[in-house]
């Protein structure tokens, strides 16, 4: 089932395998693409993938995690022209395809530079401490469905196929949707704290073309407790309700393909990237988090049918990586299958897989040595089977 095409609005996806969005910190100052970042994108448009998703790309220098981080703007508009032009060349050259690319938008609010964050949350202030002075004014989140419109055209004129309005990991307008204790137009109420989601979502809409893809990559559950967090009980249960009146909402928006995450790196990393080894010990067993990541992915298959979902936590699996794919389509678990630690791993891993010379022995550790890079403020790749990254993390420990 992996190697099968699939059709999603207009566009055809000429297989099921996904390269998950993986920033690397490594954009020039003005947020265009170095050679870092042109290196790592050729390795994915040989990858044999048939959909590439784009990092998280800023949509204002004030919503940056980092200096580096990707941000399209008119300036730096032909540095992404060119890039996804000469990766559609390689892409048909190398493996015969034309992918789909898309372009991840978003505000990292509480982890940009200088934190903006939706309301006071005990649990994040922890390891990263704020103040009043943070939190975002409602005349600040207003201007911003604006800015998500005027990159989204960005991208359609940069050669995208479609784009990502990102909610997920505790960034701007995912913290919103737990703003259960902010005042004002975006807290407090169901329709309050998904107002400006919605509202970045429909300004999209209205900026791109009708065959342009309008995704979504959501948390569905942050996995902190109400009211800190917004898909889950007081004692941190899983609490779907709202996060499907959240989907049904971005589906009748226009959202055609909901790309599934779960948690907070920040805060519990092991929810989204199932750890395997190294220095950190996760409060729950791998195996928990992965079948949390189906049972969350099926609700949303049995609960909106023709909403196309792509899965995610697959790294983890490294020797059954192939197998576990196949069983989730197979199953109905989702529509396509992601990888994100992976392919920086073995970014030929799919190619090799259809040419039937995949070598596990080169699979993902799942031992996050990539965040490693990313939070001493380096750029990110696998730090174990690429050279250059194996060297700059051995000059930080």
């Amino acid at each position: 089932m992996i190697h099968d095409p699939i059709l999603v609005g207009s566009k055809r996806i000429p297989n099921r395998a996904v390269l998950q969005p993986m920033e690397g910190c490594d954009c020039l100052t003005d947020g265009s693409p170095s050679e870092l970042t042109i290196e790592k994108y050729i390795r994915a448009a040989k990858s044999g993938a048939g959909l590439v998703w784009f990092e998280a790309n800023a949509v204002c220098p004030e919503g940056r995690t980092n200096p580096r981080q990707m941000m399209l703007t008119r300036e730096n508009l032909p540095a992404f022209k060119a890039l996804v032009a000469r990766m559609r060349g390689i892409a048909k050259e190398a493996c015969g395809i034309n992918p789909v690319f898309i372009l991840q938008l978003t505000h990292s609010g509480r982890q940009s530079i200088v934190p903006m964050i939706a309301y006071r949350n005990p649990v994040y202030e922890k390891t990263r401490p704020v103040g009043d002075e943070n939190i975002v004014t409602d005349e600040y989140l207003d201007s911003l469905p604006a800015l998500y419109a005027a990159s989204a055209a960005l991208a359609v004129e940069a050669g995208f196929d479609g784009v990502d309005v990102k909610s997920c990991h505790g960034y701007l307008l995912q913290e919103l949707l737990s703003a259960f204790c902010r005042e004002g137009r975006y807290g407090g109420s169901f329709a309050h704290r998904t107002r400006l989601y919605l509202d970045c979502v429909n300004a999209v809409k209205q900026a791109i073309p009708a065959d342009f893809l309008l995704t979504a990559r959501l948390s569905v559950s942050d996995m902190v407790p109400k009211p800190w967090g917004f898909g889950t009980t007081e004692e941190n249960e899983l609490e779907l309700s709202e996060p499907d009146l959240l989907i049904r909402s971005l589906i009748d928006a226009g959202i055609q393909m909901l790309n599934v995450t779960v948690g907070n790196p920040y805060y519990n990393p092991h929810v989204n990237r199932p750890y395997r080894k190294g220095g950190y010990e996760p409060p729950e067993a791998p195996a928990e988090g992965l079948k949390r990541f189906e049972i969350i992915e099926k609700h949303i298959k049995e609960a909106f049918p023709t909403l196309v979902v792509v899965g995610s936590g697959l790294s983890y699996y490294r020797e059954d990586l192939m197998e576990q794919s196949e069983r989730q389509l197979r199953e109905g678990i989702c529509d396509l299958v992601g990888y994100g630690r992976m392919w920086l791993a073995y970014p030929e891993f799919y190619r090799d897989f259809s040419a039937g010379r995949f070598e596990a022995k080169k699979c993902c550790m799942a031992c996050s040595k990539c965040t490693v890079l990313m939070r001493h403020k380096q750029v990110s790749g696998c730090a174990v089977f690429n050279a250059y990254y194996r060297e700059l993390l051995k000059k930080i420990l």
